[in-house]
């Protein structure tokens, strides 16, 4: 049978996750030190997955509202309003989803006709233009370039900004980067989407893991934002709950609706274990995360400052717990790169460009990994440079 004819094309042309392809050359290898995937190397904080067991314990095993939670909307309209001061309604403008993730999918899908142009920065999450593209919608790249710490400008913004534009979107801060972006581009940007009228989505997923003393900024929170914004977040960075799969949306009543018709035919509710547990992790706010972000601001600082010494050039990132070191100095690409330090040295780093085109001549590192497994990695991946530098 010729199952490629039989394929949606828009699916058949899409590239797999650059991020999970080489997880997998690292799954069920015990030898490879990895670096690749973005999740936290500590478990979810005892207090939350013990709500999760009582529920679980108390026979809570049912649907719930498509919405989430009532309890849980009403912690997260606190949570938002004390964190990024922006009241949302828990009864109209609050959608709780199966993680950031579906949250961004629902939006996109809610507010795009074919042709419709998204405006985003590169790099990026692997998902973005994907996810713009199985929607229909026109995919539009804005290099976030490391000449201004991986921020992206809003002339940049204006200049891609075309009659079909709908919607700009931004990470910050940004995965893969650890990028923040400066107040004063925020309301630049903010200007530019009232004044050509456009919808902004805003993942906030890092929001919490900053570093150097710095305060996070949404630009839901901006005069004039709020009614424009669809403002996304979730639990799997900070509270360190990646497999619980929950996120939030917080928008305007009319466009929270129209993603929660999209939310109750495909995926019905997030799962009511995940959503007690996400209870506890918000009333315990910064108690559940404030050490983990101290531990990756230390090792953020190790890193860097190897992966400089060994003659990478690396931003220090202000937020998130990835670092994105030049390696074109190595002679390689990224992707030969990442495959030869991962066969000759048991090293796992992703390439930059599924992250976006700019991100040729870069690989990803994360790091939040034990500090012992960062000096290990960092010995091997030093020799490698120094074997195969040009």
């Amino acid at each position: 049978m010729d199952y490629q004819s039989l394929l949606s094309r828009q699916i058949v042309d899409l590239p797999r996750s650059g991020i999970r392809d080489f997880f997998e050359l690292v799954i069920g290898r015990p030898d490879v030190i990895s670096l690749g995937v973005g999740e936290p190397d500590k478990p979810t904080p005892w207090p939350i997955r013990e709500a999760a067991i009582r529920s679980i314990e108390k026979g809570q095993t049912s649907y719930t509202s498509n919405l989430g939670l009532e309890p849980l909307r009403n912690e997260i309209s606190r949570y938002v309003e004390e964190n990024y001061n922006v009241s949302y309604d828990p009864k109209s403008e609050i959608l709780v989803t199966v993680g950031v993730s579906e949250g961004l999918d629902l939006a996109i899908r809610a507010v795009i006709n074919p042709g419709d142009e998204i405006i985003y920065h590169e790099p990026c999450y692997v998902s973005y233009n994907p996810s713009i593209q199985m929607a229909y919608g026109v995919p539009v790249p804005v290099n976030a370039s490391p000449a201004h710490d991986f921020a992206v400008l809003a002339s940049d913004i204006e200049k891609a900004i075309t009659p079909k534009t709908k919607v700009i979107m931004l990470n910050f801060p940004t995965n893969p980067t650890g990028g923040i972006q400066p107040v004063e581009e925020l309301e630049k940007i903010a200007a530019l989407a009232i004044k050509h009228n456009l919808i902004v989505f805003t993942d906030e997923i890092y929001s919490e893991l900053l570093y150097d003393g710095r305060t996070h900024t949404s630009i839901a929170s901006l005069p004039g934002m709020k009614e424009r914004t669809v403002f996304f977040h979730g639990f799997s960075k900070a509270f360190a709950m990646t497999g619980w799969r929950l996120g939030y949306a917080c928008a305007p009543a009319p466009l929270r609706e129209a993603m929660m018709k999209i939310h109750q035919y495909c995926m019905l509710c997030a799962p009511i274990m995940s959503q007690v547990a996400a209870i506890e992790a918000l009333k315990l706010g910064k108690l559940a995360y404030e050490e983990m972000r101290a531990s990756y601001e230390q090792r953020r600082n190790k890193i860097v400052g190897r992966l400089n010494a060994m003659g990478l050039p690396t931003f220090m990132p202000g937020g998130a717990f990835y670092c994105f070191p030049d390696i074109r100095s190595t002679g390689m690409t990224s992707k030969e790169f990442a495959i030869k330090l991962l066969e000759e040295k048991s090293v796992a780093v992703v390439p930059g460009p599924p992250f976006g085109a700019i991100g040729e001549g870069f690989v990803r590192c994360c790091y939040a990994t034990d500090t012992n497994l960062i000096d290990k990695a960092m010995d091997l991946m030093a020799a490698f440079v120094a074997e195969h530098r040009k």
